[in-house]
């Protein structure tokens, strides 16, 4: 870890955490407060993927729905109208969408081999956003003068690394530059998270090896075929799972790469002062 102690944590003259964990645990409330109170800069994964990476994609595809209206498609031919995504750091909904879900056409459902061809250029246009952490570190401080650096990552970012890997490229250059902190939930957390999941299911990145076995499951267990499956069943379906593939990789990121902190603390949290004697505890904790 860059910062050995909790002391030297609070002597840093310029802090810089990296936050994951499941989305909806506070991730981006955090980076918010510290990006409103505390001047930190902050660096959304997610954003950059959609924007960066993703960004001519997602536009082309909300393109070729236009194009099958007339009125819409002979405005595009004639560069009459101007389509893009507006994405934001708290709107990932162009992103999603792109995403998709797999099932029937007619309930907005993708083929699957379409839906894993989007989930392979999510993983990565992800490895790349993260990658790109130590950049925006010195932008923020050359272009802003931000020392201190917060980056907000995605859920799916135990997804496209290998916490038990001590060579894995992304872990060991972000450990390099910022401390890695878990967002770790409980059992409370979890079932509150799928319960909002079950009333609006969105699309989200996974494992391939992982999404295979999923779905050959799903199919076996209900007897449909690929144009019958609901999508928003399916996701619903995968998504408790989901949690707990998920679970014991970011535990091997927080004990190999970095610390932990509870959602319930970082829910607390008043201020920058707060999240500053909050990692300075899990710092400590971890050096036991």
């Amino acid at each position: 870890m860059i910062y050995g102690t909790g002391e030297e944590w609070r002597a840093a003259p310029k802090k810089r955490v990296l936050l994951f964990g499941m989305s909806g645990l506070g991730k981006t409330h955090v980076s918010t407060m510290l990006r409103t109170q505390g001047g930190w800069f902050h660096y959304s994964v997610d954003y950059r993927i959609g924007t960066r990476y993703m960004g001519e994609l997602i536009a082309d595809n909300f393109k070729r729905e236009a194009m099958k209206v007339p009125l819409l498609r002979e405005l595009l031919l004639s560069d009459s109208v101007y389509i893009a995504s507006n994405i934001t750091f708290d709107n990932l909904a162009p992103l999603s969408t792109y995403l998709g879900k797999p099932g029937a056409p007619e309930r907005g459902g993708l083929p699957f081999d379409e839906y894993m061809r989007r989930q392979e250029e999510h993983r990565l246009a992800e490895i790349s956003a993260l990658l790109d952490t130590p950049r925006f570190i010195d932008r923020a401080e050359d272009l802003y003068d931000y020392g201190n650096f917060v980056c907000d990552s995605g859920g799916s970012i135990c997804e496209v690394v290998d916490p038990e890997n001590p060579e894995d490229e992304v872990l060991t250059t972000l450990s390099r530059h910022l401390l890695l902190v878990w967002i770790e939930g409980t059992e409370a957390h979890t079932a509150d998270l799928v319960r909002r999941f079950d009333r609006a299911p969105k699309p989200m990145y996974y494992q391939p090896d992982f999404l295979h076995a999923a779905w050959a499951a799903y199919l076996d267990e209900t007897g449909l075929t690929e144009a019958e499956v609901d999508p928003d069943a399916f996701v619903r379906w995968t998504y408790a799972r989901a949690l707990a593939h998920r679970r014991p990789r970011y535990a091997a990121m927080a004990r190999n790469w970095g610390v932990k902190v509870a959602a319930a603390d970082m829910a607390a949290l008043r201020d920058e002062a707060d999240f500053v004697d909050a990692i300075a505890a899990a710092i400590d904790r971890a050096r036991g």
